[in-house]
């Protein structure tokens, strides 16, 4: 739960910081904010390198129906405004019945990036696209 708290009082603190896609039969909830907003507790628990230069790209992928966590395998890229394209690396977080994926991202300040992450549970693939501009804090 830790984590789950950590990110929820980041989201608290962005104006509609969380988004949310529909794709085929899932409710896709995706956030991508700057890795300083976790605690230092949390970051090492996961592994995240707390950094003004690093960014966390969180996603969750429901039943639109049953509203219940599954859990795809995801991967992704994403491409700032000059073309440079970095690969996505996410690690499954499962907290009870919740499951997350996170990844971080390495940006500068001020940063664009257009987000393409594909999502696959072998029965179906759907790919979320966002954007996000990231600054240093």
């Amino acid at each position: 739960m830790t984590l789950v708290l950590s990110l929820g009082l980041a989201f608290a603190c962005q104006i509609s910081a969380e988004q949310k896609q529909e794709l085929g039969s899932w409710e896709v909830h995706y956030i991508a904010l700057n890795s300083t907003f976790l605690t230092p507790k949390v970051a090492k628990q996961y592994s995240i390198v707390r950094s003004k230069f690093n960014g966390l790209i969180n996603i969750s992928v429901l039943d639109r129906q049953s509203k219940v966590a599954q859990s795809p395998v995801l991967t992704g890229q994403a491409k700032n405004l000059l073309g440079v394209v970095k690969e996505l690396k996410f690690k499954q977080v499962i907290e009870g019945k919740a499951i997350y994926y996170l990844a971080v991202l390495p940006f500068s300040d001020r940063e664009q990036y257009r987000i393409s992450i594909n999502i696959n549970s072998g029965l179906e693939q759907k790919t979320l696209k966002f954007q996000h501009k990231f600054y240093a804090d």
